[in-house]
């Protein structure tokens, strides 16, 4: 979501508080799923339909995860009211005409992978600082504009996790003249509308003018309007300095006429102006729009536009490993890069967790919410004992989170996927996860394959963390080793007790009691198991690894036959 640089002298307001699901009534109908609670609230609007869901972003650089927040949230009300019957739109506004502030230190290609801003031609975007996104030539050379390379990522995001927006450009909405009649409104009450803001901006004063047009002389953004001609659709202009947080912009002193297409409203117009033109009914956006942009917004929708703002809802930011989401610092992550790591639909599920509450989205913990996830799934299918509220949910939410629900599927648990990532050989992960259980008898194959999918992700996880399961098994040959003979008869012993058929902690227990008979080194011991499996000096918990690959394979290695 866009802000123009706007900064927020807040009044007091008595207006619709944007805290949708921090409000509490006791008249209100308790649901499991928040997006019911907003979906009652759209309802109570007795909107038109389609009913119209918005969300809206800057494409101002790398689309990271946390920009799908924005996309996630409104998808899930949009769902709920279709599941009640309704059409319903979601929109997803690029605000591409709004000026380049500054150079970002890094970038990203179409195919997600982060640059440096050396790596493109940074000197372009230097050129072309407070020019529109969308008439910047894109550093990477693949897309029309800067503007365009970015909004084509976040709609493959959206595309990545099925969720159905419709890009709209702002650039196309004021070049095609859509905005032209809300704008040239705009500036026909131009008093109201600068006595309006002024009660949130103090740079408003008299000279103030709501639109900002671009300089026809070297393409920047100006916010100098000396005269308005409404009824012709046009503005006078000198193109001056621009403020963009503590650097200035030269302006060329270019004088000109613009017309309301070259050019645009500024942010706290723009926004109530989709608003009016896309007939939006409901659009979350996060807590830092929620006392600024929110409180001056819904007061133009009413009192320069003359309509009803939408029902609005602030969500909760999240932080990737306990840090806040920042391009410049490197703390950032793509849908693409997450979904090499988990499932479409245990992303969606993240997702679906309450957005008036701050979460941490972990690489680190990724097991623990993919056992989230396949514990929601459990719940749904009956399979676990769940209280009431989480079965609850678990009804209500599961089937927006999967694109079917199928009780017949399969889900590894994701370390145990991590340990069959230890191996490339696929026949092998199978027979090992069919041995433990996990892969039961008469599976259907689309459940095996599927099944058998998550352990890609669980191995890239491993390397992307250098976790404990980051280890490749040494299955072909016996790596080089040099044991003692107290060592060889410890290994001998622990052979003995596996072939016997243990449980994964006792067989952690025999390593410690084999190592302590033969007055073998305890860590020295489980080195020589690392050596022999993985040729390595460390590696997962001996134990339980050596419970899960095949008894015969385990055996013959501790005793070095193959």
């Amino acid at each position: 979501m866009s802000a123009d640089g706007d900064t927020d002298d807040t009044p007091e307001s008595e207006a619709i508080s944007p805290y949708t699901l921090q409000r509490e009534e006791a008249s209100e109908t308790r649901h499991a799923f928040w997006a019911d609670t907003v979906a009652d609230r759209v309802e109570e609007r007795n909107p038109e339909e389609p009913i119209v869901i918005k969300g809206g972003i800057s494409p101002s650089g790398v689309p990271h995860l946390g920009n799908v927040n924005e996309i996630m949230r409104g998808y899930y009300v949009a769902e709920v009211l279709r599941d009640r019957g309704y059409e319903v739109r979601q929109v997803f506004t690029a605000d591409d005409r709004d000026p380049l502030r500054g150079l970002p230190r890094t970038l990203c290609d179409l195919e997600g992978n982060l640059v440096d801003l050396g790596e493109v031609d940074a000197g372009a975007l230097g050129r072309n600082l407070g020019a529109p996104y969308t008439d910047i030539p894109d550093p990477f050379g693949c897309c029309d504009s800067y503007g365009d390379h970015f909004s084509t990522i976040i709609q493959n995001s959206a595309d990545a996790v099925n969720v159905p927006i419709e890009l709209v450009s702002n650039t196309e909405l004021y070049e095609s003249g859509d905005l032209e009649d809300v704008t040239r409104f705009v500036l026909e009450h131009q008093d109201r509308a600068r006595e309006v803001l002024s009660q949130y901006q103090d740079k408003v004063d008299e000279d103030y003018v709501p639109f900002n047009p671009i300089c026809e002389e070297c393409g920047k953004i100006t916010e100098t309007v000396t005269s308005v001609d409404a009824d012709a659709g046009t503005v006078d202009y000198r193109c001056t300095d621009m403020d963009a947080g503590d650097q200035t912009i030269d302006g060329c002193g270019h004088e000109g006429t613009a017309t309301l297409r070259e050019g645009k409203l500024p942010w706290r117009f723009e926004w109530p102006a989709q608003w009016q033109l896309l007939g939006v009914d409901f659009e979350p956006f996060g807590k830092d729009h929620a006392e600024g942009s929110w409180p001056s917004g819904q007061d133009v929708a009413r009192n320069v536009l003359e309509i009803e703002p939408p029902v609005p809802m602030v969500y909760e930011w999240f932080t990737l490993e306990g840090e806040p989401f920042s391009s410049s610092a490197g703390n950032v992550i793509l849908v693409s890069d997450v979904l090499e790591l988990l499932e479409p639909e245990v992303l969606r599920y993240f997702f679906a967790k309450d957005p008036s509450k701050a979460r941490d989205f972990s690489i680190e913990r990724l097991d623990q919410l993919v056992d989230e996830f396949d514990r929601l799934e459990a719940s749904y299918f009956g399979e676990i004992d769940a209280d009431e509220d989480e079965q609850a949910f678990a009804e209500r939410v599961y089937p927006f989170v999967v694109e079917e629900p199928r009780e017949a599927r399969i889900r590894l648990p994701y370390t145990f996927a991590a340990v069959l990532g230890m191996t490339d050989d696929p026949d092998l992960r199978e027979e090992i996860a069919r041995r433990e259980g996990h892969i039961p008898d008469g599976a259907p194959e689309w459940a095996v394959e599927g099944a058998l999918k998550r352990v890609e992700r669980a191995r890239n996880w491993a390397r992307r963390t250098g976790n404990e399961f980051d280890y490749e098994l040494k299955r072909s040959e016996i790596p080089a080793h040099d044991f003692d003979a107290d060592t060889e008869a410890a290994l001998a012993e622990l052979a003995d007790f596996i072939e016997e058929g243990h449980e994964p902690d006792e067989i952690q227990g025999e390593i410690y009691e084999a190592a302590k008979r033969n007055d073998v080194d305890v860590g020295d011991f489980f080195g020589a198991g690392y050596r022999l499996f993985f040729d390595e000096d460390q590696g997962p918990k001996l134990g339980p690894f050596l419970a899960k690959v095949d008894q015969e394979f385990v055996v013959d290695r501790l005793r070095r036959e193959r």
